[in-house]
C-alpha cells in the first residue's frame, strides 16, 4: 500500500537525506515511538518500518529508545517465575 504525504522540502535538507532515506527514517520513527508507547509489538514494529528485528534493534539504538519495553514489575514477575 502506498500513503501519500506533503513535506516540506526543508525537511529533507535538515536532515541531510534524500526523499527515500527520508522515507525510510521516517517509517523507522514512527515505529519506534508506537513500540516505545506499547502500541504495538516488536515484532509488528520492524514489520512496520520494513526492516527485519535486528535492524530495528540497532534502529532502536539510534533513536535512543530501549528494546525492553516491560515495567518493573512485569520484569520482577518474569524473573519470579524462574
Amino acid at each position: 500500500m502506498h500513503i501519500v504525504m506533503e513535506i516540506p522540502e526543508t525537511a529533507f535538507s535538515a536532515l541531510r537525506l534524500s526523499p527515500p532515506q527520508f522515507a525510510r527514517e521516517l517509517r523507522l520513527a514512527a515505529a519506534l515511538k508506537w513500540y516505545e508507547a506499547g502500541m504495538i509489538s516488536q515484532s509488528k514494529a520492524a514489520d512496520l518500518a520494513g526492516v527485519s528485528r535486528e535492524e530495528f534493534l540497532l534502529g532502536a539504538g539510534r533513536f535512543q529508545v530501549s528494546a525492553v519495553q516491560a515495567t518493573h514489575e512485569e520484569l520482577a514477575g518474569e524473573l519470579a517465575r524462574d
